[in-house]
C-alpha cells in the first residue's frame, strides 16, 4: 500500500504512494538544512512554508514558497533549508518519460 520514509532522524518524512502520472513522495520537513540525492529525475513542489534551495552545479540559494516547483536531474545532490515546517510532493521521473513540462529531456 503506501510506504513510509524517515531521514535525518525524523526530521524528514514522508509517504509514498503510486498515482496515475507518476511514483511520487508526500512529507514534511522540519527546520533544519538538508542534502538530498535523486536515483530518478525529481520534480519538486511546496505546498506549504518556504524551501530554500542550492541546486546541483549552482553556487546560488533560491526560495521556494507555496506552489513553487523546481526540477532536479537524475543521480545529482543538491540542499535545502527551511527556517519551519515545510511540506511537500515530490514527483519521479525516467527522463525518458517526463510530462512536467520542464523541458528536460
Amino acid at each position: 500500500m503506501f510506504k513510509t520514509n524517515e531521514y535525518f532522524e525524523g526530521k524528514v518524512k514522508s509517504i509514498a504512494f503510486k498515482d496515475t502520472k507518476s511514483d511520487a513522495t508526500i512529507g514534511v520537513m522540519a527546520k533544519g538544512e538538508y542534502e538530498f540525492g535523486t536515483s530518478k529525475m525529481e520534480v519538486m513542489t511546496v505546498i506549504s512554508g518556504q524551501l530554500i534551495v542550492k541546486l546541483p552545479d549552482c553556487d546560488c540559494w533560491k526560495e521556494y514558497g507555496k506552489y513553487d516547483s523546481f526540477t532536479i536531474k537524475a543521480n545529482k545532490k543538491f540542499h535545502v533549508k527551511t527556517e519551519g515546517n515545510t511540506t511537500y510532493i515530490c514527483r519521479y521521473y525516467n527522463e525518458s518519460d517526463c510530462e512536467c513540462g520542464c523541458n528536460c529531456n
